[in-house]
């Protein structure tokens, strides 16, 4: 049937309509994420049962995928089954009159091809040619059966041609043999088809002799119905390997969905650009020994696209390696994905030298992933090394189910499940059909590692440089080559010190603040209040080209890492030097020189000098240019270190490039390191020879940790920062740096220091290893021309033009003319001062500063005047100033179109103001005073304060002044802290805000100093006084943007009168992530600007992370746009917004609303001290010190005055360009141009393209491949329609009706139902209602008791709040108790299976449940997942066994794990109390003792124990617990207690004060029994009476209070 319109007259050539890049927008930065299943029976008895269940599987993951601007396109699923022999044969018979051979002996294809005759008909030539060329028989074409009928318009305009391609193998092959020829037959096909530039006109989604893909644009529910061969009960297979794809778009491309030719993948590939990069070079030696000709080889290049996904890169490589090397699908699986091997003191010495082996030919693919892989003989799945991603599965008899989620086919009778389980970290589950059942991860890796003696050819050839080097001397820091110094004289004599260091861009604030605390501390420097610097390319002094670049940082699609709690995960070690032929396996392929760490120390850099073994040879490469020579010098110095570096890999045997700078001085300039370095890495990935050697940089300039990133980052191999080691030399003997004891320690404390600031930025976008980090290229330009970029750092995004070589050959030369200044006739050169640019602190004559004295006064007197002449008297200084510092300094207005309006016909400024909010300070951050006269002062304007991630005191919630002024923020912020979020304190917010990075550092965590952590601040977080407080990256219930989606859902159940928001921090690609976010449903996004921030961070993540928001809000604009999906969200951005300007230009660009935090600060009397994360803030605003709070002198008002004359600026500028509203303006770039004037002012500014940002959204609007806008519709610029969260499908709505009598009346009511896994966040909508009515008391606990039979969807008792008891009879997925807010959860199994297993050793809840719980108890009867009860501040949960990093973060409560526990349990835990049953002792090793001691248990210890295991049994029928208390006297000595250090100190000092109460949760000796039949475990009813009975008092205590109360304290 087709469809309703005529879809032929407005479809595409092809079937992908990925557009090009247009405005900001980079299609490279697109991402997804997804649900995967599987299904096997693996003793392979085929059935059409089978494959409908894999059918309802997807289906049942409808949630985890995503749709665009129409419900019925979706963003991709598919399902690959076994070849389904018997249906084929009879469709062969039916279609071509043959009968096929038997199985393995011909093969079958799923083609997309275009619906032009023309180019149909010539890859159909095409393909039938490379069969041919290979003696493959053609057995004929199918049109394959669909049904385009309930698809989308998006999705109808890029259907393919759908062909089923029929071949036998002719040639006597055995079946891997005929699957590698139809590979080289694919790759053939491709090659031609990109060499034509229509790679969207034929792809093949499968080619084999033992699968088949079937594919497309679809939703979940849609696949069965548009490929009708699905519906034939003929089409059986023994295994289903499902998908359901979730894309940051809604752009239609039919190939992209999953499942690929051999995988499906559920994460993102972070290191991509390297891994494709380091692909191509390795093309250069890549021959398949499986293949006799060289032709066929070659065909199989290029192996990676830049058309295609992360995920269709790593399924082709993976493809690669499976067919045309000798490896096996699950060897390769493990090549390309290791587990975390180099720290695990557990590892086999087989599987660490298989691991090593390996690494020595291909770096990992890293980011969070979870991949599904089958080829006929395998089928399995993966996970990566920190365990990411969900995946969960069942095994009965003869079948195994594994999904993203349990209870995706909901009919498997309990009593056939013979095990639950779940992929763990870095391990892998392999189905294999030729033995008939499931290998285990221990016996697979066995099998592979054993294989061949990889420790032997590691241990024989690989040569280690920490070993080596012992043997060498040191290197010298002085810089010339030839002199080999000891160490007393190794440095630059004093009199040249400072030239060298100014030639170098060393500057005072190196030498002052930068370098003496890696030394002293042996971690960065700190820094607080944001930047207000000038980006390099805008600034008017000479700036390194470091400063140039970007880090990039993960949000939303994949999460962060925490670099110091998690480290155990990361490696530093890199495998260097020439690599050898990926498709074969030989023993010489180990001899690569293993670093340990990029930062060379001397012996090593003069190891890897003179180093000969192993046909080792270094040559090195002169990186400077002789001074005093014309124009075009540095392009001709490159010129000439490029085509010496080929020619030492050639006619040389060089196998290591030793690229240096050394020989600058007086009469040579250096060619500055990451110049040099990108040109020759880029040169020899051109030339194919990257892979033949190892790249040193020996580079003057390369001291701060943002450096050496850049330099790893595009391709260096190891680094030796020979003049930062000078500079130290010269601090240490002068006494600045005293706490080392010798040079040797110096060098080694900073290196700590750079190794502890890489693994930081590597954490920041995910990435575990330097190995994969090398090469991947995670930056951003920013003022970096195109020819520039693709000469060295070919890639990158640069998206506003700027400075060319000879900009930086100028800057060269000028600073070497500072660094050594000529002689004149009359007078000798005076001596060199060290330069002081005033970059970090404002200093006259320096560095330009935003926030400057006349900024900061200026904001104050407006404050306390709300005089109109002052303000834009401040407000001319301050425009001034941000056209020196700021992209939208080189904007200016056009005149209006239509004339200019009189004031009074513009919007009046009362309206305006409230479209301000502040910005996200958090109560800790800053002062209850500063705190709270930030939200009297907006919500006196109607605009919106923020209560940042610190909580918020209940008594702001109802708080009001005698002019009824109001203390309450109404955007409450959810951020990975968790602190303070509960039921109530959401259901109190008109906004929640799901914080996704900060400005001032995105991508890190964060961390309040105990001293800063007071009396109230404990209180609101849920933790102890004078105990510091962790918040962690956002990586735990945000792991990919389906998860964000599952969040966004749990927190519209937890207010549904709440709108939510997601903040983001300005990048590449932020808009294609909001548009993922927009699709996720929220209903508001923040893109935040780079540059701001009150937090404490590393100097690195201020200044080198994040870009402006004027780049920011456009590319998000513009993406929302594209997608058709601006209508569906409000835009608000931040970032050092000071006056009506900057607010009209962010209107402009897109933005609905403007945060401002800098400036409502200083308006309440911040001076910029830039001491916020010293608690020393002498105006007491950023402090929590009593004596510094009485300070504070600011007032609401000061902030009323500000922000009502910036309104009034912005009426000025509404007038001048004649818009009457700022609806009306939004969005109309078209109202601004760059200022000609401005640019004009430097040759670096005058090189630069602000096009992209002025791009008009109409015009992306009518060129979008969606082309879903006529050219007569308006196009939508600011939200319109509301997003559809479905609430009123949702269980809870059912439960809120059989409540009603508990809810209106108090009355106990039981409620039974069955669930399932699409029923999610159950509970949480019954919460809001109960905290809307009874507020933090919620109800009498057990007034609600609600059973619940099945599977549960994720987020189950998400908030639940006290009084209502849910009980799960079967199991529960990722979430399970997340916010856990005084209610009581049980989960337990159901009886029939039970009657098979033991609950103990079965998985029966996900990941990351209970994360952020604040109170209640939970009873886990089984295993949870990794992640167990992070950041628990409050309640009491027992379960039987968890995952790695489980207690993490806790501040608070009680957690009892009975069983297994994984790796790094309790770190970050500062509060709380955990026991674990450790008859063994094997606790020890699973523990991060960084923060927490293990102990024996005390009498109160074993007391409370008993209490809490009483109560499980009693939940939960645990017969672990039962036979814990039968041998009680024995068994009590197994257990062991985890007790944080700084709880303990805490507890200890104040237990003897007078008033001195012990948290709730803490062990007592005396704990009130309940055992009576009438406890929750019996479903007891009843209000509860007053006073408490001592029944409840026990199950209450915890609930209550769940902290020190600090106030007693």
């Amino acid at each position: 049937m087709e469809a309703k319109y005529d879809a032929a007259a407005d479809r595409f050539r092809g079937f992908s309509a990925m557009p090009e890049d247009t405005g900001l927008y980079v299609s490279q930065e697109e991402r997804d994420a997804c649900g995967v299943g599987f299904i096997a029976n693996f003793k392979s008895k085929q059935s059409s049962t089978l494959v409908q269940d894999a059918l309802v599987m997807l289906t049942n993951m409808d949630h985890r995928g995503g749709c665009g601007c129409e419900v019925n396109s979706g963003d991709g699923a598919g399902i690959m089954i076994g070849m389904p022999t018997s249906f084929f044969h009879k469709v062969a018979k039916a279609e071509f009159g043959v009968t096929l051979p038997k199985v393995g002996e011909f093969a079958v294809g799923n083609i997309f091809l275009s619906h032009e005759e023309s180019l149909r008909a010539k890859y159909k030539g095409i393909v039938e040619k490379h069969l041919a060329g290979r003696g493959i028989k053609l057995i004929g074409w199918r049109k394959a059966p669909t049904d385009n009928s309930t698809i989308g318009r998006s999705a109808l305009k890029t259907e393919p041609w759908v062909e089923q391609l029929f071949v036998q193998n002719t040639a006597g092959w055995d079946s891997k043999k005929f699957d590698l020829m139809l590979f080289v037959v694919s790759q053939s096909v491709r090659r031609e088809a990109l060499q034509a530039r229509e790679q969207d006109v034929v792809y093949i989604c499968s080619l084999s002799s033992a699968t088949m893909v079937f594919k497309g644009q679809l939703t979940s529910s849609q696949v069965r119905e548009y490929y009708k061969d699905l519906q034939d009960p003929e089409l059986k297979s023994h295994f289903a390997l499902v998908h359901s794809r979730f894309s940051t778009n809604t752009f239609p491309s039919w190939d992209r969905a999953h499942p690929n030719r051999v995988i499906c993948h559920n994460g993102e590939i972070n290191t991509l650009r390297g891994n494709k990069n380091m692909m191509f070079a390795r093309e250069g030696q890549m021959v398949s020994p499986l293949l006799q000709s060289s032709d066929d080889s070659e065909m199989l290049k290029p192996v990676c696209s830049e058309d295609y996904s992360d995920s269709g890169n790593f399924d082709a490589c993976l493809e690669l390696l499976c067919k045309a090397s000798p490896r096996s699908l699950p060897e390769a699986v493990m090549m390309m994905l290791p587990e975390a091997w180099q720290n695990n003191p557990d590892l086999t010495d087989e599987k660490r030298g298989f691991y090593e082996f390996n690494s020595c030919l291909m770096e990992p693919w890293d980011g969070p992933a979870m991949i599904a892989f089958a080829d006929g003989r395998f089928l399995g799945c993966v996970l990566d090394r920190n365990g990411l991603r969900p995946h969960r599965y069942y095994v009965t008899e003869d079948v195994v189910v594994a999904a993203s989620e349990v209870g995706v086919i909901p009919h498997i009778p309990e009593e056939s499940v013979v095990t639950k389980g779940r992929l763990q970290p870095g391990k892998m589950f392999l189905v294999d059909f030729a033995r008939e059942g499931i290998v285990g991860d221990v016996e697979l890796k066995h099998q592979v590692a054993s294989a061949k003696p990889y420790t032997k050819w590691v241990s024989e050839n690989m040569m280690r440089l920490k070993e080596l080097s012992v043997q060498y001397p040191r290197r010298a820091f002085a810089p010339r080559h030839d002199v080999q110094l000891e160490e007393e004289s190794t440095e630059s004599p004093e009199s040249q010190l400072n030239n060298m260091l100014n030639m170098f861009g060393y500057s005072v604030e190196t030498l002052e603040m930068l370098l003496p605390p890696m030394v002293k501390t042996k971690k960065e420097a700190l820094g607080s209040m944001g930047v207000d610097t000038p980006l390099a390319c805008l600034s008017n002094k000479s700036r390194s080209i470091f400063d140039y670049f970007k880090q990039l940082f993960a949000q939303v699609t994949n999460p962060p890492m925490d670099s110091i709690r998690e480290e155990v995960v990361m490696a530093m070690e890199c495998p260097v030097g020439p690599m050898g032929n990926i498709l074969e396996v030989m023993p010489s392929q180990a001899g690569r020189l293993l670093v340990k760490n990029p930062i060379l120390r001397p012996r090593e850099a003069e190891c890897m000098l003179r180093l000969r073994k192993n046909s080792w040879k270094t040559v090195v490469i002169n990186a400077t240019f002789e001074a005093g020579q014309a124009p075009g010098a540095l392009d001709a110095a490159l010129n000439r270190i490029c085509a010496e570096a080929s020619e030492a890999i050639r006619a040389k045997n060089a196998t290591c490039l030793f690229i240096t700078d050394r020989a600058a001085g007086p009469d040579t300039l250096p060619i500055p390191s990451l110049i040099a370095l990108g040109a020759v890495h880029q040169h020899l990935l051109r030339t194919k020879e990257r892979t033949r050697v190892a790249l040193v940089i020996e580079g003057g300039d390369a001291r701060e940790v943002h450096h050496f990133c850049c330099l790893i980052g595009f391709g260096a191999d190891a680094i030796y920062p020979y003049m930062a080691y000078e500079a130290l030399g010269h601090l240490w003997r002068n006494g600045k740096v005293s706490e080392a004891s010798d040079m040797d320690d110096v060098i080694a404390r900073y290196i700590t220091a750079c190794s502890k600031g890489i693994r930081k930025v590597l954490g920041k976008i995910g990435i575990a290893t330097v190995q994969s980090y090398k090469s991947a290229q995670i930056f951003e330009a920013v003022g970096v021309g195109e020819e520039l970029v693709e000469r060295c750092f070919k890639g990158t995004a640069s998206r506003v033009g700027g400075i060319r070589l000879d900009t930086i050959e100028r800057d060269i030369k000028s600073q070497h003319a500072v660094a050594w200044p000529r002689a004149t006739p009359d007078a000798l050169p005076s001596p060199t001062m060290l330069f002081n640019p005033g970059e970090f602190h404002f200093r006259s004559g320096g560095e330009e500063h935003y926030n400057d004295v006349m900024t900061i006064t200026g904001i104050q007197a407006t404050g306390r005047s709300r005089n109109r002449e002052q303000y834009f008297e401040y407000a001319k200084h301050a425009n001034a100033q941000a056209a020196k510092c700021t992209l939208r300094g080189l904007l200016r207005f056009r005149d209006a179109p239509k004339g200019a309006l009189s004031l009074d016909e513009v919007e009046p400024a009362s309206e305006i103001v409230k479209r301000f909010v502040t910005g996200a300070m958090s109560l800790g951050s800053i002062s209850k005073e500063a705190h709270e006269a930030l939200a009297i002062a907006m919500n006196t304007l109607g605009g919106k304060s923020n209560t940042g991630e610190g909580g918020e005191d209940p008594e702001r919630f109802t708080w009001v002044g005698h002019n009824g002024e109001s203390k309450r923020s109404s955007i409450k912020q959810v951020a990975s802290g968790r602190f303070g979020v509960s039921s109530l304190y959401l259901a109190n917010a008109d906004e929640i805000q799901i914080k996704m990075a900060q400005g001032a550092k995105p991508g890190e965590g964060g961390e309040l100093p105990g001293k800063k952590v007071f009396g109230q601040i404990a209180v609101i977080r849920n933790s102890t006084e004078g105990v510091g407080l962790i918040s962690p990256p956002p990586h735990h219930d945000i792991y990919s943007i389906e998860d964000l989606a599952q969040l966004i859902h749990d927190l519209k159940n937890a207010n549904p009168r709440a709108r939510i928001s997601v903040k983001l921090v300005s990048e590449v690609g932020v808009g294609v992530i909001a548009a993922g976010v927009a699709k996720a449903k929220a209903d508001h996004i923040v893109v935040s600007g780079g540059d701001g921030g009150t937090g404490a961070a590393a100097w690195t993540g201020i200044k080198h992370a994040g870009l402006p928001w004027e780049l920011g809000i456009a590319e998000t604009h513009q993406s929302l746009v594209l997608n058709n999906l601006r209508s569906r969200v409000t835009l608000q951005t931040d970032g050092q917004m000071k006056t009506g300007r900057d607010v009209a230009i962010a209107f402009l660009l897109g933005a609905e609303e403007v945060a401002f935090a800098t400036a409502p600060l200083i308006a309440l009397g911040c001076i910029m001290m830039r001491k916020c994360h010293l608690n020393t803030c002498p105006v007491g605003i950023a402090t929590q010190d009593p004596v510094l709070r009485k300070k504070f002198f600011g007032k609401p008002e000061y902030v009323i005055n500000f922000l009502f004359m910036v309104a009034e600026e912005v009426r000025t500028i509404m007038a001048q360009i004649g818009m009457r509203s700022v609806e009306e303006m939004v969005g109309r770039a078209d109202l601004l141009e760059a200022d000609p004037a401005v640019l004009s002012r430097s040759d670096k500014t005058q090189l630069m393209d602000l096009s992209k940002i002025l791009i008009p959204s109409t015009q992306i609007a009518r060129n979008s491949p969606l082309s879903l806008v006529s050219p007569d519709e308006p196009v939508l610029m600011v939200k319109t329609i509301a997003q559809d969260h479905s609430l009123d499908k949702a269980l809870d709505m059912e439960i809120i009706r059989q409540a009603r009598p508990a809810l209106e009346k108090m009355r106990p009511v039981q409620i039974e139902l069955d669930i399932v896994n699409i029923n999610r966040t159950v509970g949480t909508m019954l919460s809001y209602e109960i905290s809307r009515r009874f507020g933090n008391d919620g109800l009498p606990t057990g007034t609600i008791r609600v059973v619940l039979t099945g599977s549960a969807g994720q987020s189950l008792g998400a908030f639940l709040a006290r009084g209502v008891l849910i009980e799960c009879v079967g199991d529960a997925n990722d979430f399970f108790g997340k916010g856990l807010s005084g209610g009581h959860l049980v989960v337990r199994p159901q009886a029939g299976f039970l009657a098979r297993a033991k609950a103990e050793e079965q998985v029966i809840v996900g990941n990351t449940c209970f994360f952020g719980a604040t109170r209640g108890r939970g009873f886990v009867r089984g295993i949870a997942g990794e992640r167990f009860c992070v950041r628990n501040s409050g309640a009491v949960i027992v379960a039987e066994g968890a995952g790695d990093h489980c207690l993490e973060y806790m501040t608070g409560g009680r957690v009892t794990i009975l069983g297994v526990v994984g790796r790094n349990a309790c770190a970050g835990m500062s509060g709380g109390i955990a026991y674990f049953y450790s008859p063994q002792g094997e606790i020890d090793k699973c523990v991060n003792k960084e923060l927490v001691s293990l102990t024996q248990l005390d009498e109160a210890d074993l007391a409370t124990l008993r209490n809490d295991l009483e109560l499980h049994h009693e939940h939960t029928g645990s017969t672990v617990a039962e036979r814990i208390l039968s041998n009680w006297s024995a068994e009590q000595r197994n257990f062991v207690k985890a007790y944080p250090n700084d709880l303990r100190r805490v507890i200890e000092a104040k237990a003897s004060e007078p008033g001195f109460r012990l948290p709730a949760w803490f062990p007592t000796s005396d704990p009130v029994p309940d055992h009576s039949p009438n406890s929750l475990a019996h479903g007891a009813k009843g209000v509860r009476p007053s006073p408490v009975s001592a029944q409840e008092s026990k199950l209450d205590t915890e609930s209550k209070s769940s902290v020190v109360d600090i106030e007693d304290l």
